[in-house]
Order: structure tokens, then C-alpha cells, then sequence
């Protein structure tokens, strides 16, 4: 059965039939790879829908009490029962704010109608107003610029300036592509719109380097990319300052700046792989043809990538680029184990059109077969549901598309290129490499004749190293996706809501609050006409005093304030740049600015980072705890959170919601709920400090609060989860095809049995880096079991065919090793090697590549070590307890 497959599935039998069409077909992919290649954009991460609906009602309600029983409650009770959303809500005095989040990948524009469908039935007078908004959070911040007066005799008033604004910057910015809209800051102080919403401009204070500054805020479209948006601004922007010398633009925030260094430092890691794999194949293979026909493949199969990419509308992010970084030792593998089997039977005196024949048949059907396992092991990724499945689904895809092209061009210009290239080698200047070789080879062969003759120290030596991996997990740091060192942060302060804002504030003594237009105090009529401008001052006067600590550090180059986040005038966001030439990294940074920001009575401070996606949590853990009493709830949340600042790795542990002014009442999937957030100290995993906060939040929560894990801790289970699942999926679809392929189950065990010595190596190289133990390292994990099932099924292919030639059992197996070797150990070589750029861990982003390619380093070492002796060994005792049901049949030796 397996002779015949081998025949019927040999395409390298038909290129080398027809090398003419099969030349030209390559070229037709080099040229449309190409044009593809150059259609592609850089992006930091794949774009994920984040949908949400916000509905908010308005009436004429004292209290916060008031509106959660005449409205929150009301529009809660039909909004509670949709499937796949989670319900947060807002109630204020005279206002309640619903959020609706639908499961990551929804449908924006269905899930509003869903929510509208559902509050069709509620029915409120006619005083009370109701607005439904669609809101998605990938529809991010693209770049935010200042506005303020040149230096210059004649500064604009602030109205002016305005004015000048709206007329001349916002028509333009507007209609650049992938702009869905572009909002105007900082004019808190004369136009307020109380019941603002997202959409709609909300009243802010602005504030770049100490200095009070309009600015125009460029939200992109969920669809657009970032990096082409942010260009086409910056143009507009340069031409419009040209135009107005007047006024003075500034770019205070943007995503791009890290956007462009992350994508160049992946792009330098894959140009590095790709050297080093084709510099390790030159000694092996002593020959610069084989070497080239080898280094051919590498280009071709990216560019046969990229035609998918393009298809699918996929972007050249970060991991689409670790993809193809990481699929680099796979590509060359497959040309490698071609060439060089061609070259042996060259070497041999074979014919190089025969030699094409011989090899292509001999190794055929195992190279495609490991192929196709690699592309099974990835495709339980790419259904992963929720966020984790459409991140990864591009990365599943560029892997899988990259191996299928490899083995196209592995079984058909591999070996046309080799009949026309290839010659005999004679003796070369590599002879002491060479030399060195076959002493490493005879050295295995031996090793590998006394692991058959002591299978049980064998087998005992592999469970043991498989028994060790697993016992290094739990000392590995656990998490889910690394801290990214990105030479930026955020400062979130946030002030408590006053209960009668007259009493509680007193008349400013520095004349912050003069008003612009009359040049008088009017700070009493302006707290009559707007709370929320005053509040919105106050706030700013918070700014005021954090952002001197901030730039007195020798790292930061900017900061940028906006009072006002979200609609909150109490709440204000400080975006920190630091310098490019910074010594230091981001969370050494933040670590002193935490140490040197002051303590301000009733003021919550955070020092954030910038999050790895915007999915609405603000914190690495975050516990909703819900329930009927109010107070309870408070007093409850504040014992946990007295008992949680004592506990070590745990940083900045603030309540929100339900304040005892009663101005705020929070709902949490219906419930009353009050919320405790935390960061993490800097080098502490999520994993660990999740299971100690929830060991101590189990023993202070009474019966009748309930507890809910939000942010990133939220996710841990159930990623780890459907990691497992998807890894069984994988191995349970890669033994299919095995059984497929040798139609018994020797041959498929013998296959799986071999991966776990991956393992131990994995796993020490996470522990001496101490790179963390997540999403990262587990797709590296992943990658794995697509590499390593190769050397099992090129090792026990072989044998087969040696024993169905007539060599016994013993004698096929030691052929096998000496024949097996060398290739063997250059493709781990080459891959290693390739791996190299990324596991160094240099450039922006490097945090997210490493410890995949650490993973990968440390299971490949180990596997190469133990599988070269293993396999042989488990072939031989799985077959002794009768695992070979349709066993071959050994001919009369052929001499």
C-alpha cells in the first residue's frame, strides 16, 4: 500500500517529466507573490472586532437611587436574558449608561439591532429620553495633535483658535480614508454638552507639556490601517502648518511610532532567519548549488504566502511576520531533505535524472505527509472562538499556507533544479567538517546499536526527562500575553464625586479659573451654569500637579493630558512618551513614577499600560464583586482590598463604583456590583497572583456577595483550556493521517509517543529565561508538534522501506540512523539557527517573539537528543506487544 501511494502521489515524478511548465509556474508565483507582497500592510495585531452597545436613558431623577429603580432596572430586565453578552451599567442621578458587550467577532451593526429589538416592549413617559449607540473598540485612536499659538505677538483666544480649527483642519482630516471621525478637545471650558455621548464630542481639557492646548483626536475605522492613516495625516498636517503659521501643531500620541519599530524589528528577525538557515546548509551539503536549489525555496514560499494573505485580506502584522519567521526552518527543511538525498544518490553514481527519481520516491510521501500534519496541527487554532481565534487565525493560516507552498516547491522545482545543477562532489576544503561529521555519525550509530540492545534504560532515561518537564511547569512564571516594552504608558487619575460640589470646593486662589472672555472671576456663576465645567477644571488642576513629576524624569520626552476621559469630567488620562534613546525599559520607567507621584486625598492614581488590545478592561485583574446591599458590598470590597495591598507582586489596588456619596450606583450583569482592580508589579505573572488573590478573596467574600474574575485574569481558564483542546484535536488529527499513510497503528504510536520528549526542553528554556508561561510560549508549544513528528516519520519511513527491501529489523533501524542522520541533524540546525534573531530578543515587540522562539530552541535541542534513539527503541517494543497487525513481510536480503 505504501509502494503505491508513494507512486500515485509523487508529483516530482510529473515536474521532472515536464520541467519546462514546471519552471514557468514558479515564475508566474514569483511575479504574483510579488505584486501581493508589495499590496500588503503593516499592522501591530490582527484587527478584532470588539463590538458594544451603549444605551442611555436620561430623565428629570434626584438621585442615583431613583434612576437605577425608574430606568437602569427597567431597561436591564429584557437585556439581561441575550445570549453571548456581558452587562455593565451606570446609574447617575438623572442618568443611567447600559453597556452591551457582544461576544469579540460579532456583528456591530446586527448586535444593535438586537439590543433595539429587545427594548421595543419598554415603555417610559414622555419625560424620559432613550439613545442607543453602536460602539466598536477596535475603532481606536489613530494620532491626537495638539493645537496651540505660534510664539508671536498676537495669540488667538481660545475661541478663535476654535474657530480656526473647525474651519481649516477638521474638513480636511475628515475626508482622509479610514477616518471615521476626528474629534476636537480641550474646549471644556465654553462649550459643554452634558449628555454627551461616544460619538458625539464630549467636553475635555487638554494639555500637552504643561501647557494648555486644543487638540484634534483622528479616530480610525475599525477596517483602516493605522500606519497608512497616520502618514496620510501627517502630510495633511505638515502642508496645513505651512499654511497657518500662527498656530503651532503638535503629534502628541500615536500607535504608529511602535507599530512601525515592531514590524521592522520582526521584518530584521525574518531576514536573519533566513540567513543563518541557508549558511548552515552550505557545510552539509559542500556544494553552493545544492546550497542555492535549498535557499530557492525559502523567497518562493514566502511569496506564495503572501498571494494568500492578499486573498484573505490579511495584513503584515506582528505574528503573521512570526509566522513566516518561525516557518523559516520548515521551508528550508523540506528542500533540504530533498536535495540532499538527491546528492547522495548522485554522490553514489546514479544518473542525476535518475537520482531525482530514487530520492523523490524514497522520501515522497513522508515529507508530505509531516506536512500536512503540520497544517492539521494548526487548523484547531484557527477555529478558536472569541478573541484568541481571530488573533491567531491569520498566524494558523500564514503557517499552514507557507509549509503547503514549501512542499510545492520541496517536490517539484527542488528536484528539476537538481537534475540540471547537481553534479559528483569531489573532496573540498570542508573535508575536516566533514570528517567531523562522519565521526558524530559512526558515534550515533554505536550509541544507537547499545539503545537497542538496553531498550529499558532508554525508555526509562525518555520518561524521566518527559516526568522532569512537567515538573519545571509550575516554577515557570504563568501568564497571557508578555508585557510589551513600548517607550510609553498611561497615568489614570481619577478624583471622588462630591456630594454637593458648592460646599465642597472653595474659590481658586491662583486665578486658574479666570474666564477667557470677560477676564474676571466667575468661577460661582460658571458652578451654577455647569457642574461639569467646574468639576472638569478641578481635574485639571490634578494634571496640573502630576504632570511636573512626570517630565522631571530624564527618560520622558512628552506627556499629554485629557481631563475628561470618557465623558467624566472626574476622570483624566496622561499619555507618557518616553525618549527613543532611553537606557532603561518602560516598567523600570513606571516603577519610579509610581515611587514619586504624591498621594492627594480622595485621588486614585494608576500608572497603566498601554493595553495589548483595547477590549475595555484597564487592569491585569479585576473582581466584580455583586450583590443587593450597598454597604455591604462597600465594606466587603473594603476588606479585600486591605487584605490584598499586603499581598507581595500586587501594585496600585483601588475600589470602583458604589461610592458612599451615592452619586454612582454600578451593575454588573444585573446586580448592584463594586469593583477591585489591580496591577502587577513589574516581572510578576498574571497566573500566580490571579490564584493567590482568588485563594484570599474566597475567604473573605460572605454567602451572599458573588464574585466575578473580569480583565485579563478572567481569560487565563479558559485559555488554557482551549489550548488543551485544540492540542488534542491536533494530535488526534495528525494520527489520522499517520494511520492513512502506514495503515497500522505501529508506525502512528511510535510517531506521538516521540513528541513529548520535546518537552523537557521547552520547558527549561522558559524557566532559565524566565519567560512567561502563556499564549505566546503555548502556540510555540503547538509549533512543536508540527517539527517534530519529521524526524520521527523520516526515521521509521525509511526503515520500512529498508526491511520491505529484505534488511531485518536491527540492521534496517541501524541503516536508517546512519543514513537518516546527517539530514536530520541539518534541518534541526537550521532551524535552530533560524530561530536564533528571534529568541535573541532584540528589537520593539521582542517580548511577544521570544518566548515562542525559546520554547521552540530548548524542544528541538532535546527532542534531536532523545528522539534519535528513542524512536528506534519504541519501533522495536511497540512492535514486540503486537502493535503491528499487517506487519511487512522481510524478503531474502538483496545483495
Amino acid at each position: 500500500m505504501a509502494l503505491f501511494l508513494r507512486e500515485r502521489w509523487n508529483l516530482s515524478q510529473w515536474a521532472i517529466a515536464h520541467p519546462r511548465l514546471t519552471i514557468s509556474f514558479w515564475l508566474g508565483i514569483l511575479v504574483a507573490g510579488i505584486l501581493a507582497f508589495s499590496s500588503l500592510k503593516y499592522a501591530l495585531f490582527p484587527d478584532v472586532a470588539f463590538p458594544v452597545v451603549i444605551v442611555q436613558a436620561t430623565a428629570p431623577l434626584a438621585s442615583a437611587q431613583e434612576t437605577e429603580q425608574s430606568l437602569t432596572n427597567l431597561l436591564e430586565a429584557p437585556l439581561k436574558n441575550l445570549p453571548q453578552t456581558t452587562l455593565y451599567s451606570s446609574s447617575y442621578p438623572g442618568q443611567a449608561v447600559i453597556s452591551i458587550a457582544f461576544n469579540d467577532g460579532s456583528n456591530l451593526a446586527q448586535a444593535t439591532q438586537v439590543v433595539e429589538t429587545a427594548l421595543k416592549p419598554v415603555r417610559f413617559g414622555n419625560e424620559v429620553r432613550v439613545k442607543t449607540l453602536p460602539f466598536d473598540l477596535n475603532e481606536s485612536v489613530a494620532v491626537t495633535y495638539a493645537v496651540t499659538n505660534a510664539e508671536g505677538e498676537n495669540p488667538l483666544s481660545l475661541e478663535q483658535l476654535q474657530t480656526l480649527i473647525q474651519r481649516k483642519l477638521l474638513p480636511p482630516l475628515e475626508q482622509i480614508p479610514g477616518v471615521l471621525r476626528v474629534n476636537l478637545l480641550g474646549d471644556g471650558d465654553f462649550r459643554i454638552d452634558s449628555n454627551s455621548l461616544p460619538g458625539v464630542n464630549p467636553p475635555t481639557l487638554t494639555r500637552h507639556n504643561s501647557q494648555d492646548v486644543l487638540a484634534l483626536q483622528v479616530i480610525k475605522d475599525a477596517g483602516a490601517n493605522t500606519l497608512d492613516l497616520v502618514q496620510a495625516v501627517e502630510r495633511l498636517m505638515a502642508e496645513q502648518q505651512q499654511a497657518l503659521p500662527q498656530i503651532q501643531l503638535i503629534q502628541a500620541e500615536t500607535q504608529a511610532d511602535f507599530i512601525q519599530e515592531a514590524t521592522t524589528a520582526t521584518l530584521e528577525a525574518l531576514f536573519g532567519a533566513i540567513i543563518l538557515a541557508i549558511l548552515v546548509i552550505f557545510p552539509f551539503l559542500r556544494s553552493w548549488r545544492a546550497t542555492l536549489i535549498s535557499a530557492i525555496a525559502i523567497p518562493l514560499s514566502l511569496l506564495g504566502t503572501a498571494i494568500i494573505l492578499a486573498m484573505f485580506g490579511l495584513n503584515l502584522e506582528t505574528l503573521t511576520l512570526l509566522a513566516l519567521a518561525l516557518v523559516i526552518g520548515i521551508v528550508v527543511d523540506d528542500a533540504i531533505v530533498d536535495v540532499e538525498n538527491i546528492a547522495r544518490h548522485i554522490q553514489a553514481g546514479k544518473p542525476p535524472k535518475e537520482a531525482a527519481r530514487l530520492a523523490t520516491d524514497e522520501i515522497g510521501l513522508s515529507v508530505t505527509a509531516t506536512t500536512f500534519s503540520i497544517v492539521v496541527v494548526f487548523l484547531p487554532i484557527a477555529f478558536l472562538s472569541g478573541t484568541l481565534g481571530q488573533f491567531f487565525r491569520p498566524f494558523a493560516l500564514t503557517v499552514s499556507a507557507a509549509v503547503l507552498f514549501s512542499l510545492l516547491v520541496a517536490r517539484t522545482l527542488s528536484p528539476v533544479l537538481a537534475i540540471f545543477w547537481l553534479r559528483p562532489q569531489k573532496e573540498s576544503r570542508f573535508s575536516v567538517f566533514l570528517q567531523g561529521l562522519e565521526r558524530l555519525t559512526n558515534g550515533y550509530e554505536k550509541l544507537l546499536h547499545w539503545a537497542l540492545g538496553h531498550r529499558r534504560w532508554v525508555m526509562a532515561i525518555a520518561v524521566g526527562s518527559l516526568v522532569l518537564g512537567l515538573a519545571i511547569i509550575p516554577f515557570i512564571p504563568q501568564g497571557l500575553i508578555p508585557v510589551l516594552d513600548r517607550g510609553e504608558f498611561n497615568v489614570v487619575f481619577q478624583s471622588a464625586q462630591p456630594q454637593r460640589i458648592a460646599t465642597t470646593l472653595s474659590p481658586p486662589s491662583n486665578g486658574s479659573f479666570e474666564n477667557e472672555k470677560t477676564g474676571a472671576f466667575s468661577w460661582m456663576n460658571d458652578l451654577a451654569a455647569s457642574p461639569e465645567s467646574f468639576l472638569l477644571r478641578r481635574s485639571r488642576r490634578l494634571a496640573e500637579k502630576l504632570e511636573p513629576i512626570l517630565l522631571e524624569n530624564a527618560q520622558v520626552a512628552s506627556v499629554f493630558t485629557i481631563a475628561g476621559v470618557q465623558g467624566n469630567p472626574l476622570k483624566g488620562n496622561i499619555y507618557v512618551k518616553l525618549k527613543g534613546d532611553r537606557q532603561v525599559t518602560t516598567q523600570a520607567v513606571q516603577t519610579q513614577v509610581r515611587g514619586a507621584l504624591p498621594t492627594l486625598p480622595k485621588v486614585t492614581t494608576r500608572v497603566e499600560n498601554i493595553p495589548f488590545v483595547q477590549t475595555g478592561d484597564d487592569t491585569p485583574i479585576k473582581l466584580a464583586l455583586m450583590g443587593t446591599d450597598l454597604e455591604q458590598l462597600k465594606t466587603t470590597a473594603e476588606t479585600l482590598k486591605t487584605k490584598l495591598m499586603t499581598v507581595p507582586g500586587l501594585i496600585q489596588v483601588t475600589l470602583s463604583g458604589n461610592q458612599a456619596s451615592g452619586a454612582e450606583i454600578e451593575h454588573f450583569q444585573g446586580q448592584r456590583a463594586v469593583y477591585l482592580s489591580a496591577n502587577l508589579a513589574p516581572d510578576q505573572a498574571l497566573g500566580d497572583l490571579t490564584q493567590r488573590v482568588m485563594a484570599i478573596a474566597t475567604g473573605v467574600i460572605p454567602p451572599t456577595i458573588n464574585l466575578k474574575l473580569q480583565g485579563e485574569s478572567a481569560r487565563l481558564g479558559p485559555v488554557f483550556t482551549e489550548f488543551g483542546l485544540a492540542i488534542l484535536l491536533s494530535l488526534g488529527m495528525m494520527a489520522a493521517i499517520f494511520l492513512g499513510l502506514f495503515k497500522r497503528l505501529l508506525e502512528p504510536l511510535v510517531i506521538l509517543l516521540s513528541l513529548p520528549l520535546a518537552i523537557v526542553g521547552a520547558m527549561l528554556g522558559l524557566l532559565v529565561t524566565q519567560s512567561e508561561f502563556g499564549i505566546i510560549s503555548l502556540m510555540g508549544l503547538i509549533f512543536l508538534l508540527g517539527l517534530l513528528n519529521k524526524n520521527a516519520v523520516l526515521l521509521v519511513d525509511y526503515a520500512n522501506q529498508l526491511r520491505e527491501q529484505g534488511y531485518d529489523r536491527q540492521e534496517a533501524l541501524l541503516e536508517t540512523g546512519r543514513v537518516r542522520f546527517r539530514p536530520i541533524l541539518m534541518t534541526t540546525a537550521s532551524t535552530i539557527l533560524g530561530m536564533l534573531p528571534l529568541a535573541l530578543g532584540l528589537g520593539a515587540g521582542a517580548e511577544l517573539r521570544q518566548p515562542m522562539a525559546i520554547a521552540i530552541i530548548g524542544g528541538l535541542t532535546t527532542s534531536l537528543l532523545l528522539s534519535l534513539l528513542v524512536v528506534p527503541v519504541l519501533y522495536t517494543l511497540l512492535e514486540d506487544l503486537g502493535f503491528s497487525h499487517g506487519t511487512l513481510a522481510e524478503k531474502p536480503k538483496i545483495k
